[in-house]
């Protein structure tokens, strides 16, 4: 029988009370038919309140590569824990944390930590205005930078506002932004090299960086094409800009050097979030001695109360071994086991006539779900997705799934877990059948 979820609605309902909207990430609404709580974990597994059991493949929005209550960092943690939480100074830990960071990533030279990924990408555009002078950062439709006023600019233009093809509009999703703040951004179509290279001569000398997602994983899943990495690299070296590499959710996903050492190219400035701090709240700017020059001057401010905390240097540190200690087997083993996982799953869309599309590497995937009448093949960037991508029918299935135990993101995407095993992806595909042919047989298209 489907999963229910009685005791989820009445705590939801309890919270609603208290909290705004009832959560406290405005994402978290969307899950349907209610918003999950959870009591514990352990690897790829996960129980609700409900006692619902699942296989995992949301994993915190994919900030738990090593798995939900991996039990080395539980103990560190708790070890540290008995020492002190929080100094508002210095600590070894920071030191072991960055000497490990510039060793696996060529171009971290420098390292400053902070507590979220949202806040290190506004120090890394103050870092680079700061740099050059220069108040305008390049960016590409469809990718996401955190949830501040900056980091949402064009991310999900819907499409009667898009703008043409060449000069891609400038928008907002929330409200309360100041108005300025658009202008502070040049947007550009992704894996379009030519439209990036017509974009930058015309505001040549006025660019400030360009900032990207190296795999386009908030919208969709959509890798470079070749030879992009290599053309935002030269334009930056030609222009004197930055190249800022947003590796929030491909940092150490993708291998001890992140993306840029699985796609070859090396950035000014990366940011780093979820994977390098195993679910606890930490991040980090790692760069250039160069890109850092006006914080090492004294002219950025780089600030935080909560920056370095031990508690999440304990966890990060741990975690940061996990991947040193896998040496080049990472990432091929979760890379096999996606791929594997998409493989059943392209299966079962067929088996049950559901368009059903898995795009991505592996490691990470997006479920596409085709509208009716759509091309085939690789979606290639944001408005792609939009004009083929099915978002009613994947909703549809993806409570399918989450009430036969298998969870993915209510917006599609699907991550491998380094204790994921075969047993794992064995049994989600068995319950995903169930949930394919319960789809095939209730979906019904809206009027």
């Amino acid at each position: 029988m489907p999963y229910t979820f009685p005791k989820s609605q009445a705590l939801f309902e309890r919270a609603a009370r208290s909290i705004a909207s009832g959560v406290n990430s405005g994402i978290r609404k969307m899950e349907a038919p209610v918003p999950l709580y959870f009591t514990h974990g352990r690897g790829p597994e996960l129980w609700d309140v409900d006692n619902n059991h699942y296989l995992d493949f949301q994993l915190g929005q994919g900030a738990l590569l090593y798995g939900h209550a991996p039990a080395g960092m539980a103990d560190v943690i708790a070890a540290q824990a008995r020492l002190g939480t929080h100094w508002a100074a210095q600590s070894e830990l920071e030191i072991d944390v960055s000497e490990r960071i510039q060793k696996m990533i060529p171009s971290a030279e420098l390292v400053r930590f902070n507590s979220s990924a949202t806040e290190v990408v506004l120090a890394a555009f103050r870092l680079a205005r700061a740099h050059t002078g220069r108040k305008l950062i390049l960016r590409f439709e469809g990718h996401y930078h955190g949830w501040a006023d900056e980091g949402l600019v064009g991310f999900a233009n819907p499409a009667d506002k898009w703008g043409d093809d060449e000069t891609p509009a400038r928008l907002h999703p929330s409200k309360g932004v100041i108005p300025e703040v658009l202008d502070q951004f040049v947007m550009v179509r992704w894996n379009d090299i030519d439209h990036l290279r017509r974009v930058a001569d015309r505001h040549r000398g006025q660019i400030a960086a360009i900032v990207f997602e190296p795999v386009l994983c908030n919208t969709c899943c959509i890798e470079p094409v070749p030879g992009l990495m290599a053309a935002i690299r030269e334009l930056c070296d030609r222009d004197g800009m930055l190249m800022i590499s947003d590796e929030t959710i491909t940092g150490f996903r993708f291998g001890a050097a992140c993306a840029q050492g699985y796609y070859n190219y090396r950035a000014d400035l990366t940011i780093l979030g979820k994977a390098i701090g195993g679910g606890t709240p930490f991040a980090a700017l790692a760069g250039t001695r160069a890109a850092f020059a006006k914080i090492l001057s004294g002219e950025v401010v780089h600030a935080g109360t909560l920056n370095a905390n031990p508690l999440c240097l304990a966890a990060s540190k741990w975690s940061l071994d996990q991947i040193l200690a896998l040496g080049q087997n990472h990432p091929a083993g979760i890379q096999r086991l996606g791929r594997r996982l998409m493989e059943g799953l392209t299966a079962l869309g067929q088996a049950n006539g559901v368009p059903l599309r898995p795009q991505g590497p592996g490691l990470i995937f997006h479920a596409v779900m085709l509208k009716p009448g759509a091309t085939e093949g690789p979606i290639r960037d944001y408005r792609d997705y939009v004009r083929r991508h099915d978002a009613p029918r994947w909703a549809h299935l993806r409570r399918c799934l989450l009430e036969e135990g298998v969870r993915a993101i209510e917006r599609g995407l699907w991550s491998i877990c380094l204790p994921h095993e075969e047993r794992h992806i064995d049994l989600a595909l068995e319950r995903a059948a169930i949930a394919f042919r319960r789809h095939a047989s209730t979906w019904q298209a809206p009027a």
